[in-house]
Order: C-alpha cells, then sequence, then structure tokens
C-alpha cells in the first residue's frame, strides 16, 4: 500500500508541475519537436526516455558519453542542425558537455539532475546549460522547455512573409491573406524548412533530417517526395502557383513570389 501511494503522488506532483509550467507559457506548451538528443551513461535511461518521446511524435537518439564525444566531434553540420536539443544526463565530468555541444551547434543543453543540489545546479548553469530539470520529469515538460528556449532564442524570428503567406515557427499552421491554411504536421515542418531555408537549394536528405530525426531508420527517406507533393497541391490550389522549385538530383527550393505572383 505504501508503494502505491508513492506512485500516486509522484504522478500528481510530475501533473501539477506541467501545469504550472504550461500556464507559465501562456496556456499552451510546443510538441513540435524535430529531434533530440539524449546522453547518459545507463542505456536504460536513453532507451526509456526514446520510447517516451517516441510517444509524442518526437524522433530521439540516445549516446553513451564515449560514443557522443566521437559523434559531436565529427557530425555534419547538417546532422547537427537537425537536433533541437541536447538531454544531460548522469554523466562523468559532465560539466565540460555543453561547452563541447555549443562549440558545434546552438541548439539548447537541458541538464537532468536526480538529487537537489543548489551547488551542482548553479555549476551546471555556469558551464553553460540552458536549463536544469529534476527527476522525475515528464517528457512533455522537457518538450515545453525546450520550446520555451527556442521561443525566447528566436523571438525576432517567429514567423516570415513570403508573398502573401506568413509562416509560423512555433506549431501554429501558416496564414493566406490573415486566414489560417490547415496543414498537417510533416507538410507544416517541411514548409517551415523551406522557408527558413529559402532561396536555397536543399537536399531531400536534409528535409528528411529535419523532420524525422538523423536516427530514424524506421522511415524511408522518399517518404519526403509524398510529403512535399501533397504540400504543394495545396499551395498551388491556394495561391494559384507553386512556390517550390525542384530540380531532379538537385532538390528543393521555395521561391520568392514574382510577376504577378
Amino acid at each position: 500500500m505504501p508503494r502505491e501511494k508513492n506512485t500516486v503522488n509522484v504522478k500528481n506532483l510530475l501533473t501539477f508541475n506541467l501545469k504550472l509550467l504550461n500556464l507559465s507559457l501562456g496556456g499552451s506548451y510546443s510538441l513540435e519537436i524535430a529531434m533530440l538528443v539524449i546522453i547518459d551513461e545507463r542505456e536504460i535511461v536513453t532507451s526509456g526516455y526514446s520510447s517516451r518521446f517516441g510517444s509524442e511524435g518526437v524522433a530521439s537518439a540516445g549516446f553513451c558519453p564515449l560514443e557522443f564525444q566521437e559523434w559531436v566531434a565529427t557530425a555534419a553540420d547538417s546532422d547537427l542542425g537537425a537536433v533541437e536539443a541536447f538531454l544531460l544526463g548522469d554523466c562523468r565530468d559532465r560539466k565540460l558537455y555543453p561547452k563541447m555541444i555549443k562549440e558545434r551547434t546552438r541548439a539548447p543543453v537541458i541538464a537532468m539532475n536526480e538529487t537537489p543540489s543548489l551547488e551542482q545546479t548553479l555549476e551546471l548553469f555556469a558551464a553553460g546549460v540552458d536549463d536544469v530539470v529534476r527527476k522525475p520529469v515528464h517528457v512533455r515538460e522537457i518538450l515545453a522547455r525546450v520550446g520555451a528556449i527556442r521561443r525566447r532564442c528566436d523571438h525576432a524570428h517567429d514567423c516570415a512573409v513570403v508573398g502573401e503567406l506568413r509562416v509560423f515557427f512555433d506549431g501554429r499552421d501558416p496564414q493566406l491573406k490573415g486566414v489560417p491554411l490547415p496543414l498537417p504536421r510533416r507538410e507544416r515542418r517541411i514548409l517551415e524548412f523551406l522557408v527558413k531555408n529559402r532561396g536555397r537549394r536543399v537536399s531531400k536528405a536534409q528535409i528528411f533530417n529535419s523532420i524525422y530525426g538523423i536516427f530514424d531508420e524506421n522511415v524511408e527517406e522518399n517518404v519526403v517526395e509524398s510529403h512535399i507533393s501533397k504540400l504543394r497541391k495545396k499551395l498551388r490550389r491556394s495561391l494559384g502557383y507553386d512556390p517550390i522549385n525542384s530540380v531532379r538530383y538537385l532538390g528543393y527550393r521555395l521561391d520568392e513570389p514574382i510577376g504577378g505572383h
């Protein structure tokens, strides 16, 4: 009986913390996160979080410290660019990891503490982490914190206007002449990625990595073509023209409207 009572208390505490965080973020939290990386010495921890993030529709990958050190030092910039946040769990010399990560990417680093320690928390902030959370922590709270950090960093660039189309980067549907244009999540994220890279041609692999994560082996890369085809039809029907320029083997580019468009 005491065991059940403790379990209920922990569950209630998680729910209460999530509600408080939800209110502090203005009544909603965004789950529109593309890819997370988890670093921890214990495989049971990384696999457990990966499974929970997967249930929220978020791709993730777990690394032991040595594997991560090798990967972050050698990964291509496009692979690192697909990661939206790093979760730093239990590992030796973890105060060195924020600097290691920040030298390669601007993605936020969130440290997860298992015991309450003001000294440890202050040391982690001094080392360069963007946030510190104490376990147990619900994965939705982590996603909400990642979204909040991202919004603070990109506050001046929370949307972009391409012709009559306004595209948001916080999970909202785009707007055409002020009217929402509903899009499925994958198509919306592809549009956001193309807008962020407008004027530049991006490959199918780059789009796939930004949407599904660089370590997702369960989805074929060709699925991107299907999503883009559906997105182009909707944009063509709404705008009267197709703003996505594609060249075989070279990739896709979102063009600015010209002439009568």
